[in-house]
């Protein structure tokens, strides 16, 4: 072993006893040595043990295709029953994140965090499922994840004091301040326990000391999304599709490196709550935007990385045999970390002009001499021109030849052996094609090795066949590919060559990586900066295919002519815009409208813009500002709301109680058909009863609904505005019928199309009488209800008065007028409000 002893930071591995899922289910299937895949709940494999991976420089877009995190939860018990520990780790990259915090009886927190993590596995404690006693969140998380494995361990491996002793031993020494923020946290420290002791043992490999990035993720530093909001929204997986990009994921996804692209998700996810941080990323995409040799020459250098996380994570790891596969593994990783450290001297010269803040303290993290250090100490070994490149053949010559000449003379002998041997292979080929006047040429593949290809039409072989001395033969098309007898002994001596060269080559990686293994932790840094240059260049990217304006961040979300941004990619042109504005004066907003007048897509569209604003994108609007939201809510209605059953009506209280339950004064909520899945009463009080519990919070509310008497909530709260989306109505050229125009465009008051359902029958075959008959009683009943919900003048003084007040704060705190300006606009708030004041008539007629 090049990095000490191999059981220095692990216990004998077998003696865990891991049980899968399914025997919770009934199936009595204990894995020993195995575990389960989620692929085959009831049946037991191994894992691919990750010393076998090679970094490759897969597309960014498929970065997320199969699942590799495996994460371990603990909940504290009896009075400590709602505390929450987690640890995750990713089999592709060497960093462990733990997180702690109290959860409520439904576990969203939990729940949110492992849909955001896409666990390929999940442990948890064998007491968390004994029989008859099943823990309320072993239930919750099984029901939610019913694709993901589970796999439980005896309590004991979940034990805080081994967990503080791993991550003294495994905690790279640049992220030693984690012991000060985990030191007393005892449940995340009992999942980090576990879930080291059980990869170590899938893996069949231990982390080598001082190698792990571990760090504390506190629920505070990032706003929440629930999982039914990121679906609601579309954010990383399309609802009807899930292999469509149409998705916000899909509008600011042009990242060229799997690390980039998994920072965008998990960003897109969990957004920033920091103004600062997101003002520092905004002035980064400016700049970007700004200049445009930088943006290019950077997107330029980055698109040459490669997978750096998972590189990373294969060089900390020791395996615990050695054999050809991790020989291969070892030699191909070492190639890439030369491409990688290659890298960064353009890197460093794309950024050197820069002035933005985060590209110039990216600047200064890549004068790190330990860069330098390494790539000296590779090159002293390794020749210059050996370089990461595609093709198996190719990358096969490069891991051959990869050590310099004299260092090790029986490596010398074996590589010129070797090439002895392909020299052989291709002359015999040679003289085959030369024997049979074919046209032969020599091939390769990493599962056959060396072979015959040869492109020819079947007439034109001897009685359509190739001769017989010739085996295997596969025909596509007119390509044939096949081998023969002396060929396959030549590819079996080319293979033992092969080995003697790896074995050989190895060692002498294993010695360079021994003394450079205390400069590596470099690498973290770098991966941190890749992934983040990346993903910023991305929204710079998505910039400058629309028009979208940088965010300001304020007490006030206004946004002028805002539009929704994945809308724009499928329709492939711009969508109708409309404007927004919400303050802590008027921060409930009510909107009507018949159906597909554009409610849905519209409160989407405010989410997403708020979204994209807190990760440190540019927005699709003219203007827009936004007041940082700590959670984000959504309860939007599906096609199948329409229906009223008893099944909609239950998702819609659940959605609503969570909503109440969990929202704050810092709340971005948006609210679509609420009370659809029961009668119109039940309905009607269900959602006046929820808007009232909401107007008692600072909350941005935004709340579509069908019942207009919901409107007249207006008259009792200040803070509630009225707006809806117009309609046309268009006579047919015969002029006997009349149909809807969708406008889509937001305007103030409440909606004037009242009876979505008389104009419906209009047009149907119901008899005139009965349509007649509907109009009277509707209007009788409207008459009513109006009467009732009549402002007094009390009222609209006092509303007045309040939007008055309300509007000189937000001047007070926000205005960058001149004074003449300032002037004008507090002449014409006056005038406004003596406008919306009844005059003593206007009073003494009312009454």
């Amino acid at each position: 072993s090049y990095f000490g002893d191999k059981s220095s930071c692990v216990e004998n591995a077998n003696t865990l006893n891991l049980t899968s899922s399914s025997s919770v289910r009934g199936l009595n299937s204990t894995c020993i040595g195995k575990t389960p895949l989620s692929s085959g709940r009831s049946g037991c494999r191994s894992h691919t043990p990750l010393m076998g991976y090679s970094v490759t420089s897969s597309s960014a877009v498929s970065a997320h295709t199969v699942a590799s995190v495996i994460v371990a939860v603990v909940e504290g018990r009896g009075l400590a029953r709602g505390e929450v520990g987690m640890a995750s780790i990713d089999l592709k990259n060497p960093e462990m994140v733990l997180s702690q915090f109290a959860d409520n009886t439904t576990y969203a927190k939990v729940i949110t965090k492992l849909k955001i993590l896409t666990p390929l596995e999940i442990i948890m404690s064998n007491t968390a499922c004994d029989a008859g006693n099943t823990t309320k969140l072993f239930s919750l998380i099984t029901e939610h994840f019913k694709n993901v494995t589970f796999t439980t361990v005896q309590r004991k491996y979940f034990n805080e004091t081994k967990g503080l002793e791993y991550i003294e031993q495994l905690c790279a020494s640049e992220f030693s301040t984690i012991f000060m923020e985990v030191q007393s946290k005892y449940y995340c420290l009992a999942a980090a326990a576990a879930l080291l002791k059980y990869v170590e043992f899938i893996q069949n490999a231990v982390y080598a000391p001082k190698s792990l990035k571990v760090r504390f993720q506190g629920s505070e530093k990032t706003a929440m999304i629930d999982s039914s909001s990121a679906q609601n929204l579309e954010l990383v997986i399309n609802n009807r599709d899930s292999r469509n990009g149409h998705t916000l994921l899909g509008v600011l996804n042009y990242t060229k490196t799997p690390g980039g692209s998994r920072r965008l998700r998990s960003n897109i996810l969990e957004p920033l709550v920091d103004a600062e941080t997101i003002n520092t990323r905004l002035d980064c995409v400016q700049e970007l935007l700004q200049d445009e040799e930088l943006f290019f020459g950077l997107q330029g250098v980055i698109s040459k990385f490669l997978d750096t996380e998972q590189l990373l994570s294969v060089l900390v790891q020791i395996p615990k045999q050695d054999t050809v596969k991790t020989a291969e593994s070892k030699i191909t990783n070492l190639i890439y970390l030369k491409h990688t450290l290659e890298l960064v001297e353009p890197l460093k010269a794309a950024l050197r002009s820069c002035n933005a803040q985060l590209l110039k303290a990216y600047y200064n993290s890549l004068e790190d001499a330990r860069f330098g250090i390494i790539l000296e100490k590779i090159t002293s070994v390794i020749n210059d021109d050996t370089r990461y490149t595609k093709g198996c053949l190719s990358m096969r010559t490069q891991k051959c030849y990869a050590v310099k000449p004299n260092i090790n003379e029986f490596l010398d002998i074996a590589r010129r052996t070797y090439t002895e041997i392909v020299d052989d292979i291709a002359g015999m080929i040679t003289q085959l094609a030369e024997k049979y006047s074919l046209p032969m040429k020599t091939s390769f593949s990493s599962a056959r090795g060396f072979f015959i290809q040869m492109n020819a039409d079947c007439s034109t072989l001897p009685n359509g066949q190739l001769p017989s001395e010739f085996t295997k033969i596969t025909k596509i098309k007119n390509t044939y590919s096949f081998t023969s007898a002396d060929l396959i002994k030549m590819n079996e001596r080319c293979q033992e060559s092969l080995r003697e060269i790896y074995h050989m080559t190895y060692l002498i990686v294993c010695k360079l990586l021994n003394e450079i293994y205390e400069h590596i932790h470099c690498l973290y840094k770098l991966s941190d900066i890749v992934s983040m240059l990346d993903m910023l260049l991305s929204f710079a990217h998505a910039c400058t295919l629309s028009d979208y304006v940088r965010p300001e961040f304020t007490d006030t979300l206004a946004i002028k002519q805002g539009w929704h941004p994945i809308l724009e990619k499928i329709a492939m042109e711009k969508p109708v815009s409309n404007n927004t504005y919400l303050t802590e004066g008027n921060n409930f907003v009510i909107i009507t409208g018949p159906n597909m007048s554009g409610k849905s897509t519209y409160l989407k569209q405010i989410a997403l813009c708020q979204i994209m604003a807190q990760i440190g994108s540019y927005v699709p609007a003219e203007y827009c500002s936004f007041r940082i939201a700590e959670q984000i809510f959504t309860r939007i209605g599906m096609d199948d709301d329409i229906e009223t059953n008893a099944s909609t009506f239950m998702k819609e209280m659940k959605e609503i109680t969570y909503i109440i339950q969990n929202a704050n004064d810092k709340s971005l909520i948006i609210i679509d058909e609420l009370g659809r899945g029961t009668s119109a009463e039940e309905g009607i009080g269900i959602c006046y009863a929820a808007c009232e519990y909401l107007l008692n919070l600072k909350a941005f509310t935004l709340f579509a609904t069908h019942f207009l008497e919901l409107c007249h909530i207006d008259a009792l709260y200040p803070n509630v505005e009225n707006y809806h989306f117009e309609v046309q109505h268009v006579r047919s050229s015969a002029g006997n019928k009349e149909k809807i125009a969708y406008t889509y465009t937001l305007s103030k008051g409440y909606t004037e199309e009242k009876n979505y359902g008389l104009k419906a029958a209009e047009v149907s075959s119901l008899p005139s009488s009965i349509i007649l008959d509907a109009k009277e009683i509707t209007s009788h009943i409207a008459k009513q209800i109006l009467h009732r919900q009549k402002s007094t003048p009390e009222m609209m003084k006092q509303r007045a008065a309040y939007q008055l007040a309300m509007r000189l704060v937000q001047t007070a705190r926000n205005s960058r007028l001149d004074p003449d300006s300032l002037r004008v606009y507090l002449k014409a708030l006056k005038k406004k409000y003596e406008a919306s004041c009844p005059t003593p008539r206007e009073d003494d007629e009312q009454q």
